[in-house]
């Protein structure tokens, strides 16, 4: 079977677990997801999820072609270890997920516009009396003559967040498969209402 699947980050919220232990989760809607091409070659099988407006016409025979009648507005791959089981046009739903297995799941983090380097990289700020005029200025980036340039790789002040980021050994706690959502363990990146990708991970 494929070995992830595409969704969208609802939020988060806390529920209990069989032991009465506050678990905070964050509430995925994944699928249901469409299969569009297959790989035989690479064992990988593209899957489809959401519904896009502006789709062109060279994405909409692509995946009228697999059989999906759907604008698909999210197109990934994903390995796949049995082909043969896979078809295209098949639906792909979270109970290929199981309760307490492991996932990683990867989104774009939140973007938090321009920010200095106390804030970006969590530089310690100059003394805020005793006639100090820099608080919060990053300070000298150079030597000076010589190399009479600035390395690359400077941590400066610069745009913060709006990256893609990947967080592994996530839980699955509660699998839905009637309302196509999933409950993991702890935060994933991304805004409410942000498309994320759910990978298995080893359990």
């Amino acid at each position: 079977m494929v070995e992830g699947i595409i969704g969208k980050k609802v939020g988060m919220t806390q529920i209990y677990d069989k032991s009465g232990v506050v678990v905070p989760v964050t509430v995925i809607e994944a699928g249901p997801c469409f299969v569009i091409a297959k790989n035989a070659d690479s064992k990988k099988v593209q899957i489809g999820y959401g519904k896009s407006k502006n789709t062109t016409k060279s994405v909409k025979g692509h995946i009228k072609k697999a059989g999906a009648q759907e604008d698909l507005k999210v197109l990934k791959e994903f390995a796949c270890k049995d082909m043969e089981t896979v078809q295209l046009g098949q639906e792909i739903k979270v109970d290929i997920f199981k309760e307490g297995s492991i996932v990683s799941v990867t989104g774009t983090s939140i973007g938090k516009g321009f920010a200095g380097t106390v804030k970006r990289h969590h530089f310690r700020r100059s003394p805020m009396s005793h006639g100090s005029k820099s608080h919060r200025i990053p300070g000298s980036i150079g030597a000076g003559t010589t190399p009479g340039r600035v390395y690359k790789g400077k941590r400066l002040a610069g745009r913060m967040g709006n990256e893609q980021v990947t967080v592994k050994n996530l839980k699955v706690v509660q699998v839905n498969a009637d309302k196509n959502t999933l409950l993991l363990r702890g935060a994933v990146p991304g805004a409410s209402g942000a498309y994320i990708i759910i990978r298995k991970g080893k359990a």
